[in-house]
């Protein structure tokens, strides 16, 4: 631990803003020198007591209750008390600056300060106490954080089941497995001379396999965690007036941009967030893109908009105006669109090519929602390889179901229940994924005809490190710094 880990803090622990009840949350060695001062007696640990707050002359600022939890048997494994007052934020700034003051008021019997050091808590301190006294590990930890910043319900529920110890059951597994392997390469590396095989009677090479499999299991139940928590970038392209405008509005199911005849009307971006199956998409309206000189000077600062924000996104949707199929000045322009995003684009950033107005030519409702689902599976990594366009309607809504499944499978959405997800960061899906990369060198090694065991011996050290990773059991303090600094200041 840092000094400052040593040092009491506190902080307001509700958000910002005026509410029925705000706390104020202190946390650390000595506290309950503050309770004369602040409450007028001692409490009961883990009890609920009402009673006044005071002030420094010993009038009542606010009347609530107040809880004292004796450590290691709280949040932090640190003292902590809370106190519970009115929501009010000039109330809740008088009762935070009281604290900090009954702190250095000096006590009646040494005349040293009642509390010396008490400060106010940075960004994610209470949590990363809790982590650093052993009462969450790192993969708990953030799970706080994904569960406050839970934007469905079903990334509440998958952030609930790491908080839990779900994810951290499930990668202790994992360690556990490594590290009855490396013992048995080290034993045979400590042991030569023994007329003994330790890996081939133990089916090293069987219990690698395992490994794998288990390991594949969990990752890719992190990788749909990790979609829950942080969604996808959907933006829409395609030249003026194919109905982009149109196709967002029912996809949020809202009058979100403005849809007119005329062609360049939206001429910035216009992003909308929404679920499909509980999965966050942010879905992004681009202006239309297109050359020539009708375009002014306006319109080409959104056209270049849209080419920035094609270049970051998770998914295209490039939409064809079905009407204008026929005519080939605008297949022509289509084909130099699509030639430019192959050119912009990531291999692995799926290009979903949308054909609108299905209802103006009369043309059979949009792709059946079973052919959708029979399209092309996501590969290992989100990708769709290829898949066959969309026919469908924004304006009467044919086809919608179908394109809502066929954007799940570009992220390579599952359709795992929430209640089988770990809430998880892509560092993890990171960490995972390399984990299995040593894990399959190890096998590669392994099936030699003259197993490396020194190398053998190396990758599982290797694999075992990138694992404890996940949960904090290796890290480096700037890793710690970075990722509790993204908290919010009561926690």
């Amino acid at each position: 631990m840092l000094p400052r880990h040593h040092e009491p803090i506190v902080a307001v622990a509700t958000a910002p803003g005026r509410g029925a009840v705000g706390i104020v949350r202190l946390s650390g060695r000595g506290l309950a020198s503050l309770m004369p001062p602040l409450l007028g007696r001692s409490l009961r640990p883990r009890y609920a007591h009402y009673g006044p707050f005071l002030a420094a002359d010993g009038s009542a600022l606010d009347h609530g209750i107040a809880l004292w939890f004796p450590a290691p048997h709280s949040y932090t494994g640190e003292d902590v008390l809370e106190l519970q007052a009115h929501g009010g934020p000039v109330l809740l700034q008088l009762l935070l600056q009281r604290c900090l003051q009954a702190a250095s008021e000096a006590d009646s019997c040494s005349g040293q300060p009642r509390l010396p050091g008490l400060r106010m808590a940075q960004p994610g301190e209470f949590t990363e106490r809790a982590f650093l006294n052993g009462k969450l590990d790192l993969a708990q930890a953030e799970a706080v954080a994904d569960l406050i910043d839970a934007s469905t319900e079903a990334a509440a529920r998958s952030a609930a089941r790491s908080l839990s110890g779900a994810f951290s059951q499930a990668v202790q597994a994992l360690h556990e497995s490594l590290v009855h392997l490396r013992m048995l390469v080290e034993a045979t590396l400590d042991f030569p001379e023994e007329d003994i095989d330790f890996l081939q009677q133990a089916d090293a090479a069987g219990r690698l396999a395992r490994l794998l499999a288990q390991l594949d299991e969990v990752l890719a139940r992190t990788r749909q965690g990790a979609l829950l928590r942080e969604g996808m970038h959907v933006v829409i392209a395609g030249q003026p007036n194919a109905g982009k405008s149109s196709l967002l509005n029912a996809l949020a199911q809202a009058e979100v941009a403005i849809v007119t005849p005329v062609a360049g009307t939206t001429r910035d971006v216009v992003q909308q967030a929404i679920q499909i199956e509980g999965v966050p998409l942010h879905v992004i309206d681009t202006a239309g893109l297109r050359d020539g000189a009708e375009v002014d000077e306006i319109e080409r600062i959104g056209i270049a908009r849209a080419w920035q924000r094609i270049e970051t996104a998770d998914a295209v949707l490039f939409v064809h105006d079905l009407t204008r199929a026929a005519d080939p000045a605008y297949a022509q322009a289509d084909a130099a669109i699509a030639a430019e995003l192959r050119a912009r684009l990531p291999a692995r950033v799926p290009v979903i090519d949308v054909w609108n107005k299905a209802d103006a030519v009369g043309a059979t409702a949009a792709v059946d929602e079973t052919e959708a689902r029979a399209a092309p599976a996501a590969a290992a990594d989100g990708v769709v390889a290829s898949a066959p366009p969309l026919r469908l309607s924004a304006r009467t809504g044919a086809g919608l179901p179908a394109l809502r499944q066929r954007l799940l499978q570009a992220v390579g959405w599952t359709g795992h229940t929430p209640e089988g997800l770990f809430s998880a960061r892509q560092r993890h899906v990171d960490a995972l994924r390399q984990v299995r990369t040593h894990v399959q060198a190890a096998q590669m090694l392994l099936a030699g005809p003259a197993p490396a065991l020194e190398l053998l011996a190396e990758e599982l050290r290797l694999a075992q490190e990138a694992l404890a990773r996940l949960t904090g059991a290796f890290g480096a303090d700037d890793l710690l710094g970075v990722i509790f600094s993204r908290f919010c200041i009561g926690k």
